[in-house]
């Protein structure tokens, strides 16, 4: 995908750990107003951001603030390690973006930054045209919204690869082969096509009845 402009002027980004961190670095150096807020610090500045990121701990979502209306950058993963087994992520027959979404009433979310590593945010950023340069999925049910978020993606150094609706989103959470896979956009785009094919994606179509 060609580079693409960012509608997105000023990101929010609740959690303050490594991944929110890395993000709001790559942010920075593209020029965009980043507000950032750990567990105990002040949310108000973040929401009124152009668009909000979630990198806490997905045990936490229940409580998050009050998003209404705000587009949201689902950036969490179910980590059954550290979060202990929670029934709602296990269960094939929705994606953890979804159950959020529900939490959210009115917040417009978007499934995107939660697939690459750590180390991948923080050195693997590239500009548009690098040969190396790692391709980063986006699952969205809105279009205008999905177009916002492949937006910033590109201007944090990566290539947008659109993967579907929010549900699709299952895609490229833990456990597929997308997840910590440092791939480029084509190779990226072969992994999320070909998802159905894969252990994971028979797991979850066969608990859908064959529907995917």
């Amino acid at each position: 995908m060609a580079g693409v402009t960012s509608i997105i002027d000023s990101l929010g980004i609740l959690g303050a750990g490594r991944i929110g961190k890395a993000i709001a670095a790559l942010a920075r150096e593209a020029g965009i107003e980043v507000v950032i807020a750990g567990s105990a610090g002040p949310v108000e500045p973040v929401l009124r951001a152009d668009a909000v990121v979630l990198a806490t701990p997905l045990r936490q979502y229940r409580n998050l603030p009050d998003l209404g209306g705000v587009l949201v950058i689902d950036a969490m993963n179910y980590w059954w390690e550290l979060d202990g087994k929670i029934a709602e992520f296990e269960d094939p027959m929705t994606t953890s973006s979804e159950i959020v979404a529900g939490a959210l009433p009115g917040a417009r979310v978007v499934k995107s930054l939660n697939h690459l590593s750590g180390y991948a945010l923080e050195e693997l950023a590239r500009p548009a045209g690098d040969p190396e340069r790692l391709g980063m999925a986006v699952a969205g049910d809105d279009d205008a919204d999905v177009a916002a978020v492949t937006g910033l993606v590109d201007a944090l150094g990566f290539a947008p690869v659109v993967a579907g609706e929010l549900s699709h989103g299952v895609k490229f959470e833990p456990l597929t082969e997308a997840f910590g896979a440092d791939a480029d956009e084509e190779d990226l785009t072969e992994m999320l096509d070909r998802f159905w094919t894969s252990q994971r994606g028979r797991v979850v179509a066969r608990a859908r009845g064959g529907q995917n």
